[in-house]
This record gives structure tokens, sequence and C-alpha cells, in this order.
């Protein structure tokens, strides 16, 4: 029997209505062997979804079940998971016949994390600001407390919460990569080069050279195109 979540409850539902949204895995690995283990042994820790029936937690077991013809399954309905950040670090929290990220998959679950936790902290900060204990003249300065995080925390917590042990630095390197290849105002060449690289990332080559070389070429190119404005304003 497996132990309640906090803030939960736990009961059956139909398989139809689990709705998945976007993961950031899009390859769920060997599924013919998990729905083989379900149906030798059963489903051993149930489904986690929100209590608008939106999936967090279990993306592999419930393409098992389904794969299994399954109509109803044991689910834990979180109320404290609808916010965009603990759907997020539920997600990475699903370990049955784990399947690691890709470095691309991590790099993108990374961003979003960063993104959603920024918004999360300036929430904070403003509710804070506003509040009725944060008015000017109620205590002065001590108030009003300093980021709660430096950038580079920001960074490192996010990393933190994404398996398979990625540093910060090579998910931002990452991340530029993608910046390069989506950038229409970038050289096509450039951005090609940027496709490519991702490609080989995505095949198991190490980051930091493919991201030196598209740096560089990136420097250049924006040497290039200053040297190209400069030149045109003498002659003008």
């Amino acid at each position: 029997m497996t132990e309640p979540q906090i803030g939960s409850i736990q009961l059956d539902r139909t398989v139809e209505s689990i709705l998945v949204g976007t993961r950031h895995r899009a390859d769920l690995g060997d599924i013919d062997t998990l729905a083989a283990s379900i149906e030798r042994d059963g489903l051993l820790q149930p489904l986690t979804i929100t209590i608008g029936g939106v999936l967090v937690c279990g993306a592999r077991r419930l393409a098992a079940i389904k794969k299994l013809g399954w109509r109803t399954v044991n689910v834990w309905v979180r109320s404290g998971l609808s916010d965009r950040l603990g759907q997020l670090l539920a997600e990475q929290d699903d370990n049955m016949l784990h399947k690691p990220y890709t470095q691309l998959e991590a790099a993108g679950l990374y961003r979003e994390i960063k993104q959603v936790m920024a918004e999360d902290a300036a929430r904070r900060k403003s509710a804070t600001q506003f509040s009725s204990e944060n008015q000017p003249g109620n205590d002065g300065p001590a108030k009003f407390a300093g980021p709660s995080s430096a950038l580079g925390d920001a960074r490192e917590q996010a990393a933190a919460m994404i398996p398979g042990g990625a540093s910060h630095t090579t998910l931002e390197k990452i991340g530029y990569l993608e910046d390069i290849a989506n950038n229409p105002v970038q050289p096509e060449t450039l951005r090609a080069e940027a496709v490519a690289g991702l490609e080989r990332i995505e095949a198991g080559d190490p980051v930091h050279p493919i991201y030196q070389a598209i740096r560089d070429a990136d420097t250049a190119a924006r040497e290039r195109r200053e040297a190209e404005l400069h030149a045109r304003a003498e002659a003008a």
C-alpha cells in the first residue's frame, strides 16, 4: 500500500478523463516492459493528478495502462499542485523504470523552471511591497528585504531540480545554442550550424566544444556586421 501524499485524496478515475499536457520528455522509452511489470504486479504507485485531472506524475505508467486497455486507474488527487511550478517539479519525480532526460529535454525543463521561478519571485516581491506591513513610514528600510537569491543561485536551484546531474552552466550553453538556432535575425549559416550542433549534443557529443565554436562564429559575424555598418556610416 502506498503512503498518502500531503494535501491529496486517493480514488479511482477513468483513464480517458486524465489530461496530459506538454511534457519535456518526448520519448517515453520502453513502455512494453513497464506494461508487462504492471500486468504482473499491479500498479504499485498511483498516478498523480491535479484537481482538474491534469497529469503531473506518471506519464510512462499512464502510457503503459493505456496499452493494457485499462478503463480506470488508481490516482492521487493533489490539491497543492495546480500551479505550473508544482507540475514541473512533480513531473521530474516520476521514477518508476526511470528513463533519464536527454540533454535537450533537460535544457527545456531548466528554461521553464527558471522562468516560473522568476515569475513566482516577482509575485512574492510585489505582494511584500504592497502589503500593509510594508508601507512607507511603518518601520523604515529594514522592512524591505533584498532579493531572496541572486541570478546565479536561481540557476543552480533550477538545475538541481532536474535529474541527471547537468550543471546550470551546461544547460545555459544549450539554451544559448537554441536561442541562436531560433533567432531569425541571425545569419542562416550560423543558425544552421547551431541546429547541427544541437543534433550532435542530442546524439551524445560534449556540449562545450560545440558551444565554443558557435560562440566564436557568432562573435565573428557580429564584428563583421558592425564593421559593415561603420563603413557605411563613413561613406555616407
